[in-house]
């Protein structure tokens, strides 16, 4: 497992009504931009799915994310799922960790040589700017959606990093009236993709710092990802 596999394996946003024609992509970009200037820190319930369609079978964890921006390019992810497996997943300072609890094991991964990648694919979204989004998408206003009952619009981001779209070919977003993504999804290639639900969503709760480190018991086994 080598590169951005790596990266993106340890992180692991439809068919669309009509675009309404009061909800631009512009539109959209301003509820992003002022979602992104007030972001700070983000709690929520976690559902993600990866589809393999060549069994044509999904994989379901559940649980919760917190999220915390230190500084502008200083984005920490903590995600504890409890179902059907316990695991933690640690995104932040360099590093990718996965904790298996009952192995009593963490899985490391080294980010400092994709933090570009890190920014435009794990934390896609997350206080993400629109002129961000589009200096590394191609994006399209697919048309409206709802998710867990709210409207959002669903937006289709296609790489332009050549590296992303050996693993992505494209990324969708569902974005609710406040900007925040209710929804994720990674197309990858042969038809597999991940998608990732969030509800009970709580922004800019006041988190601290250990609110999104991972901190193993002592003696659990360390193994590095290359």
């Amino acid at each position: 497992m080598t590169g951005l596999r790596s990266v993106f394996v340890i992180f692991c946003a439809l068919t669309a009504t009509r675009a309404d024609a009061a909800d631009s992509l512009d539109a959209v970009f301003a509820r992003i931009d002022k979602a992104a200037a007030n972001f700070r820190s983000l709690t929520a319930d976690m559902k993600r799915t990866q589809h393999t369609e060549l069994v044509n079978a999904n994989e379901t964890d559940e649980g919760t994310i917190a999220v915390k921006r230190f500084k502008p390019d200083d984005v920490r992810i903590l995600i504890d799922f409890v179902k059907p497996e316990p695991k933690k997943i640690a995104i932040g300072e360099g590093r990718g960790q996965v904790f298996y609890p009952k192995a009593n094991e963490v899985q490391v991964a080294d980010m400092k040589k994709h933090k570009d990648l890190v920014n435009e694919v794990l934390l896609l979204g997350f206080g993400a700017t629109s002129a961000s989004l589009k200096s590394s998408y191609t994006i399209s206003l697919k048309g409206q959606d709802t998710v867990n009952g709210t409207a959002s619009a669903l937006l289709e981001l296609v790489p332009k990093n050549e590296e992303i779209r050996h693993t992505i070919k494209t990324a969708e977003l569902w974005i609710p009236e406040n900007g925040i993504p209710l929804q994720q999804k990674f197309n990858e290639s042969g038809g597999d993709y991940q998608l990732a639900t969030y509800s009970n969503i709580v922004i800019n709760p006041n988190l601290p710092d250990s609110a999104v480190r991972l901190e193993p018991p002592k003696g659990a086994k360390r193994i590095p990802l290359k």
